[in-house]
């Protein structure tokens, strides 16, 4: 999965793109033969003086206002989803700062704070990065204080607060999370803290970033097209920082003490909580219990959801969604000393390129909603929604939903509209429960923030 890009690599020829983009698009919006005889009959000089001729038409074209004017639906009709932020260039991540200021990542490089509800015109930060493919401005995390992991401010005031930010940085060609200083107006201060690769890429970056409830920093990175151990091919390279979620101190970003591979004997190692990751945009962790959940994005087939254990071992490059149908078993899989499979607790078997994941926070909703679990995707701007279950190691379905999907495997059109929340968010990148108890999303196409409330 890629985030959009728009058009980018090599050049085409003049006819290949008359053909695949003017024609069609003019053509969709109904504008007369004529039009389309003459884009065909034209030269290069003539075709941009009608293409400038009908800007007007095609911008003011009811299709083009409708998308421009629509808002999201939810199907639960006591609640509602309204644009409160606008403005925003392929936004990545936020996080609250408190309840009246927000940060936001821009994939170019851009973080923009959001104040009383209104996006400030200059960004408070600008990082050099890559941007190709899914590379780029990627995941943030925040803490108060000064970050250090025994809970003093050492570093920073207790006014301050700490963000960690995880990009791609464009010189070297590296993927690194740094901590930095909030001082109220800007991101002072940077400190590397975890220094990754990003070749060969240039996608399956990965990016987010969390703070857990044991006051560790957790970052996600994917398998950036690797085939080593850390992707299960037993006679591939030694672990390389790739394919994992690594679990570390926030000062320096050296390993938790007590993480699962901590006496492996491999450095690189050490900082791992789970491999086997093909490519994540999302994790968070389960507000009753502690546990890590994330999400995992599969190639033709399979996105997951996972309960994340230590050591956890998530089977990419053999297995995506349920090992029953993947033709391998967990010996096939490398296995270190404290690693363990599990399946995923939910897959979709046409991917819908699964972003974020949210346990909401509150019972602002609903008290159905509190403590579940709201997950995000890129392909269709859709909002899911599941229930946990008792023992909180997995979702559970209800009555009326499809008995197709008991297998927790959504495989037609119906079983995703079963678990179908909302619709129309243009591309979730991110999923918060903000301080005031409702719920945002993040739109990359959008460039829209979106909060969930009640109808009353």
């Amino acid at each position: 999965m890629s985030y959009p890009l728009g058009v980018v690599g090599g050049e085409r020829d003049y006819d290949y793109w008359l053909t695949m983009l003017v024609i069609p698009f003019i053509s969709r919006i109904s504008l007369s033969q004529q039009y389309i005889m003459l884009f065909k009959r034209t030269s290069r000089i003539a075709v941009i003086v009608v293409v400038l001729a009908v800007a007007s038409v095609i911008l003011n074209h009811p299709l083009m206002i409708r998308h421009a004017t629509a808002q999201p639906s939810i199907k639960d009709p006591t609640l509602k989803a309204e644009s409160t932020v606008s403005g925003l260039s392929s936004p990545t991540s936020m996080a609250f700062l408190d309840y009246n200021q927000i940060l936001v990542l821009e994939k170019g490089g851009q973080v923009r704070l959001v104040s009383n509800g209104q996006l400030q015109p200059q960004p408070v930060l600008q990082v050099s990065v890559n941007t190709e493919s899914e590379r780029g401005l990627l995941g943030i995390a925040t803490m108060p204080g000064g970050g250090s992991q025994g809970g003093s401010s050492s570093g920073g005031s207790k006014n301050t607060t700490t963000v960690f930010l995880y990009y791609t940085e464009a010189d070297p060609l590296r993927n690194r999370v740094y901590k930095y200083q909030w001082n109220g107006q800007s991101l002072v201060n940077p400190t590397l803290i975890l220094d990754l690769p990003a070749e060969p890429g240039p996608n399956h970056d990965g990016g987010k970033l969390a703070i857990g409830p044991d006051n560790y920093l957790y970052a996600i990175i994917g398998d950036l097209n690797h085939d080593g151990q850390l992707q299960n091919f037993a006679d591939g390279p030694a672990p390389d920082d790739t394919s994992g979620i690594f679990r570390i101190n926030r000062d320096d970003g050296s390993p938790a003490a007590n993480n699962p591979f901590a006496q492996s004997g491999n450095n690189l190692l050490s900082k791992y909580y789970a491999y086997g990751i093909r490519n994540s945009f999302g994790m968070d962790f389960d507000p009753l219990t502690n546990n890590l959940w994330d999400t995992e994005n599969g190639p033709a087939s399979y996105d997951e959801i996972n309960l994340v254990r230590p050591g956890f071992n998530s089977g990419w490059q053999k297995i995506m969604g349920p090992i029953s149908i993947s033709g391998h078993s967990e010996d096939q899989l490398v296995k270190f000393p404290n690693s363990k499979y599990a399946d995923p607790v939910f897959s979709w078997k046409e991917p819908v390129a699964i972003t974020d994941i949210e346990f909401m926070k509150s019972s602002k909703l609903g008290v159905n909603y509190q403590n579940n679990i709201f997950v995000g995707d890129i392909n269709n701007g859709n909002l899911y929604f599941f229930k946990v279950n008792k023992d909180r190691t997995g979702v559970e379905l209800d009555s009326n939903q499809p008995t197709g999907v008991a297998d927790l495997v959504v495989d037609n059109n119906d079983e995703l509209s079963s678990i179908t929340f909302g619709t129309g968010f243009g591309g979730i990148t991110d999923i918060q429960t903000g301080p005031d108890g409702l719920l945002y999303i993040l739109s990359y196409n959008d460039g829209n923030i979106y909060r969930i409330s009640s109808q009353s």
